[in-house]
């Protein structure tokens, strides 16, 4: 049998891409880079093949990313798997969906438990089927003593029914005399999030052209840095990501000063 974790560790890259990432780790690194992965049932009608053959070409960028977010000393890496508005979509590529976590984390689970990455999930869990929700609470579980990057899957989640969820849980523990009206202050409702503990995305990239965000993560980038390419996300290449970093880093952040 092929030794897959050695398949992940023996993936060449160019000396120019390697030079590049040397200089990137030498600068303010993002810590936390959140992306829209868009643009699959494109690149599969460019090519005349079924929706799901884009999703399908899709998660092998995933793996491709996650490892190069975690060679740069990135610290949470969120990907938008599935939109609540997705399950408009129709059903055969919804079941298709719903059966790629299962995919990918039963074929590369071992690997990222061997480069240290942390798998963890926001969104609904209870409208995903079983066999989808037992593959992601089994990687959970299996690398929640990983203390490299957090792979951060953004499954059924939608961003106004997050704050929505966060503000009746606000209103909760107020009359129940747990929280202060007072006491409300920004990171205060932050830590009703889904994203508690994560941290604001430094950085968003968005694929395929489109430019907007698609009711993902609405509060958490208020203040990010937003990277949009016409590339489509199967297309999706480490200079890509490269690209982006650098593209960041020579960006000044002021927050509202000066």
């Amino acid at each position: 049998m092929i030794n897959k974790l050695k398949l992940w560790k023996k993936q060449p890259q160019s000396s120019n891409l390697q030079e590049r990432m040397t200089l990137i780790k030498e600068q303010q690194i993002p810590s936390h880079v959140a992306i829209i992965m868009d643009g699959n049932g494109r690149w599969a009608k460019k090519r005349a093949l079924p929706r799901v053959a884009g999703h399908h070409e899709g998660m092998k960028v995933v793996r491709k990313i996650t490892k190069l977010a975690n060679e740069l000393g990135i610290q949470a890496l969120t990907l938008y798997a599935f939109s609540t508005e997705n399950w408009k979509r129709p059903k055969l590529e919804v079941d298709y969906l719903m059966k790629l976590p299962e995919e990918f984390l039963g074929s590369f689970l071992p690997e990222l438990i061997e480069e240290n990455v942390k798998v963890t999930m926001i969104g609904e869990k209870e409208n995903l089927p079983s066999h989808t929700l037992k593959a992601i609470e089994k990687a959970m579980v299996d690398t929640k003593d990983n203390t490299g990057l957090v792979l951060n899957f953004a499954l059924n989640y939608g961003s106004r029914a997050e704050m929505v969820s966060a503000m009746k849980q606000v209103m909760i523990d107020c009359e129940a005399g747990v929280l202060d009206v007072e006491e409300i202050t920004e990171e205060t409702f932050a830590n009703y999030l889904m994203t508690k503990g994560l941290g604001d995305p430094d950085l968003l990239i968005r694929t395929s052209g489109e430019i907007r965000l698609s009711n993902f993560m609405l509060w958490q980038l208020a203040y990010t840095e937003f990277w949009f390419t016409d590339v489509l996300w199967p297309d999706f290449a480490e200079e890509h990501f490269v690209q982006a970093m650098e593209d960041y880093q020579n960006r000044q952040r002021r927050f509202g000063g000066v």
